[in-house]
């Protein structure tokens, strides 16, 4: 079993038992797993990050219509399958946040966009691992206000890792 394969067993079991899961209590009692693309080594890249070409605060509206207030950290470019792509590392009172909305939106991923939390290494590199992205709450539960994806993060390829749409029980 990878460190990939622990974790997603460890979140569908906090999903299906746990009181403080974003599911419903109904939906936790008819709950089978969430859905993942396969585990890709490809799509685990260390970047390095550009400056952010405007370092003002930024108001992100959530889906409950609140806001959160994030800063660009930086940008970093990347491949998918041949094709260039890019986004903006944030940073906000939880640390490191890359909320991202790809070309699968609505179809295999959340129309909302998935999300990530960037780690930091000593060098000043930054891993991002798309086999990390997770759906936010309110994909489940529209009680929760979850930060909507900015513009700048809005991809045309398809980021095939990670989780996928939640359709309930299968």
């Amino acid at each position: 079993m990878t460190r990939i394969d622990d974790l997603r067993r460890q979140k569908d079991e906090y999903f299906g038992r746990d009181p403080g899961s974003p599911l419903t209590g109904p939906q936790r009692s008819d709950f089978r797993g969430l859905r993942y693309f396969p585990e890709e080594p490809a799509l685990r890249l260390e970047v390095d990050l550009e400056p952010p070409d405007d370092p003002s605060p930024l108001d992100v509206q959530t889906s409950t219509g609140d806001v959160q207030t994030y800063v660009r950290v930086g940008r970093f470019g990347f491949a998918v399958n041949g094709h260039a792509a890019a986004l903006t590392i944030f940073e906000g009172q939880h640390g490191l946040f890359l909320p991202f909305v790809d070309a699968l939106a609505g179809t295999d991923t959340y129309p909302g966009g998935r999300y990530l939390e960037p780690e930091r290494l000593a060098s000043g590199r930054y891993v991002v691992d798309f086999n990390l992205a997770y759906n936010p709450y309110c994909a489940y539960n529209e009680n929760w206000s979850c930060p909507l994806t900015p513009f700048e993060n809005r991809l045309g390829v398809p980021i095939r890792a990670g989780e996928m749409i939640y359709r309930g029980s299968h």
